[in-house]
């Protein structure tokens, strides 16, 4: 079951460590495709690692929603405001960028991730298919001995 979460109000994520974030609203397909079409991402070299491209992705996602935050500060331990530079150092934080990974990125894309796991149409190429192994195995213990 689809679950369509149809408010698009700014919501608090709780990132640990004292963190909360305050997002512009669930991970949209909007938002998908502009992170997907930035130019960190689209300029990315071909042999990045996945970690670096899901760190550069999860920043640029994140400048994108988060519009206030609180338990960030400067060195001196006081309060700063979000700005680019500030929501890429969080994101530097592996704990917090694991959180927000989990917490807001993931569950956006949970259900890319379930049409994956779809079962294959009755009338399409996988339609009658044989588990071979199976009969593999089926057709050796059932061989007359000798």
């Amino acid at each position: 079951m689809i679950r369509l979460d149809l408010t698009a109000d700014p919501r608090w994520l709780d990132l640990g460590h004292g963190v909360r974030i305050k997002v512009a609203a669930p991970l949209t397909t909007a938002i998908m495709i502009a992170a997907r079409n930035d130019a960190a991402i689209r300029d990315m070299p071909a042999d990045a690692s996945e970690e670096a491209k899901a760190l550069a992705f999860a920043k640029v996602v994140a400048r994108r929603v988060i519009l206030e935050w609180e338990g960030v500060g400067d060195a001196e331990g006081n309060p700063i405001e979000p700005t680019p530079a500030g929501i890429d150092a969080l994101m530097e934080c592996y704990p917090i960028f694991e959180a927000f990974q989990l917490r807001y990125v993931a569950k956006g894309i949970a259900l890319d991730a379930e049409k994956n796991a779809s079962a294959p149409l009755p009338n399409g190429i996988s339609a009658g298919a044989s588990d071979i192994a199976r009969l593999a195995k089926d057709d050796a213990l059932n061989a007359p001995r000798s």
